[in-house]
């Protein structure tokens, strides 16, 4: 009977320690639930912002504006031609012209050397690249 009396004593030593394990562990769980909780809170925003990145990778619209063909008065379009072109258009006719005319200077590429058909339309010998567009807007209706 003593044999039984220590097995049962066991057992019932046994039984209880699983059940303060458990008690302690309930907390543990509730702990590890709430930091879940508040992960996926985290997660949304950026998920959100994932989202948000297709739409800066559309296709850009060109301006309108940009894209009228205008016609060019005597002195360009002795360079360009006669036919209406868009402002883009222009430019490109332009630096077709200076490169194949070999008119970019030497030492600074930003200036452009004028030719006999160039002088009138800028009005001096040499002119940098960026007053190309003003050119443009005074020789063009």
């Amino acid at each position: 009977m003593a044999k039984v009396a220590k097995k049962t004593a066991k057992k019932a030593v046994k039984k209880a320690a699983p059940k303060k394990a458990a008690k302690k562990a309930a907390p543990k769980k509730a702990v590890k639930k709430a930091a879940p909780k508040k992960a996926a809170k985290k997660a949304a925003p950026k998920k959100a912002a994932k989202k948000a990145a297709p739409k800066k990778a559309a296709k850009r619209k060109a301006n309108p504006a940009l894209l009228v063909p205008m016609t060019a008065n005597d002195k360009l379009a002795a360079v360009i031609g006669n036919k209406p072109l868009s402002r883009g258009q222009i430019v490109k006719k332009l630096w077709d012209y200076f490169k194949k005319n070999n008119l970019q200077d030497a030492k600074n590429k930003r200036m452009i050397n004028a030719d006999a058909l160039l002088k009138p339309l800028f009005g001096k010998a040499q002119v940098s690249m960026f007053e190309i567009g003003g050119i443009i807007s005074k020789n063009v209706k």
